[in-house]
This record gives C-alpha cells, sequence and structure tokens, in this order.
C-alpha cells in the first residue's frame, strides 16, 4: 500500500476505522478530492469484502481551484491555484498495482458535476477539498444523500493554513444541525447522519 499519504499516517487510520463503522450501512463511498489516488486505494482495500459497495472519486485532475476571501490565512500563502495537479490515470495505475477494483472516477470541478454523477445513497464520504467553496460545494452535493448513520469526513477542519474548510462544516452545521452530529479527531469533522 501506499508509503506517502497526502493525510498523515495517524489521520489516514482514524478515516478507516470511520469507513470500517458504515460497513453495514446501505450506500456507497466516495471521495472528493482523491489527487493522486493513494489515499482511495485504503478506502478500496476496506473495501474489499464489501462486494455491494462502488467507490466514487471526484476531482478535477487541474490541480487546486482559485482561492476566495474565506481561504485567506497568513498559514496559507503556498496553496496556489493549479498545485496538486494529478492525473486520473496514476489513479487508476494505482488501483491496478494493488489489484483493487477500479472506482468510478469523475474528473470535473465540483461546482459543474450533475446529481446524476453520484451514487442514490452514500454511506461514507470523505470530503478532502481544500478550500471554502470545493467544500461547500461537496456538502450540498452529498448532504441529501447520506444515509442514516452514514458519516461524512472533512480533512482539514482543524488547518490554520485551510479556514475555508471550517468555515464551510460551520455554515453547514448552521443549516442542518437537526440531521447532522459534529465530532472531531485531528484536523477532521466527522459529520455523522442521525438516525
Amino acid at each position: 500500500m501506499p508509503k506517502e499519504l497526502q493525510i498523515p499516517d495517524r489521520e489516514t487510520a482514524l478515516l478507516l476505522d470511520e469507513l470500517k463503522k458504515t460497513l453495514e450501512l446501505d450506500g456507497d463511498v466516495v471521495e472528493f478530492g482523491c489527487y493522486e489516488g493513494d489515499t482511495s486505494v485504503l478506502l478500496a482495500d476496506v473495501l474489499r469484502n464489501s462486494p455491494n459497495k462502488w467507490l466514487y472519486l471526484y476531482d478535477s485532475f487541474e490541480g487546486l481551484p482559485a482561492k476566495t476571501a474565506e481561504d485567506n490565512s497568513a498559514d496559507g500563502w503556498r496553496f496556489k491555484a493549479g498545485e496538486l495537479k494529478a492525473s486520473a490515470d496514476t489513479v487508476r495505475h494505482k488501483f491496478r498495482k494493488y489489484a483493487l477494483p477500479e472506482p468510478v472516477i469523475t474528473k470535473a470541478w465540483f461546482e459543474d458535476l450533475q446529481d446524476s454523477d453520484l451514487p442514490e445513497r452514500i454511506s461514507f464520504a470523505l470530503l478532502d477539498g481544500d478550500f471554502y467553496q470545493s467544500i461547500k460545494t461537496s456538502l450540498k452535493l452529498v448532504a441529501n444523500r447520506v444515509v442514516p448513520g452514514g458519516v461524512i469526513a472533512v480533512h482539514d477542519y482543524r488547518n490554520a493554513a485551510l479556514p475555508g474548510s471550517a468555515k464551510a462544516v460551520s455554515e453547514f452545521l448552521a443549516e442542518n444541525s437537526e440531521s447532522y452530529s459534529l465530532r472531531i479527531i485531528a484536523s477532521i469533522a466527522i459529520l455523522t447522519k442521525n438516525l
């Protein structure tokens, strides 16, 4: 399995534990912002014995979008439009390398995704879009599809360099406090759909 992860090892382990808690639920698994697919491969490995679940990956593969005012931070100077550019072929190669079923990969900016690009029911969603608008858009796309007991994990919630992530989550919770509860583990916001 990959050794160089975008998400630190401890946080990756926590995410995989959260995914495992949702395996008995109906619905598929989605990842917004898969970059080169290292975390995606680990998600797929957990799903290996869950043949009724599909993994859906979404990324522009054009790198980061432009920041908005909500993303400005003295610590975030290094996050610029176009950084973290990757290739869907790189992701596919990793899945073949580890003999994992190929996921459904959609190359698009999140705001350009259509309802038909997403599975109808989602048990686990990993949102790693870094910036305010990316997290806000991906939350909007998945929120009504997450099954009761399902999880939305938002990476970089406690990252001073990426303040837009926390702002998008806070706004989402203000509108969905009756539907979702929040836990924070490391720098990850875990939003669980209420039963």
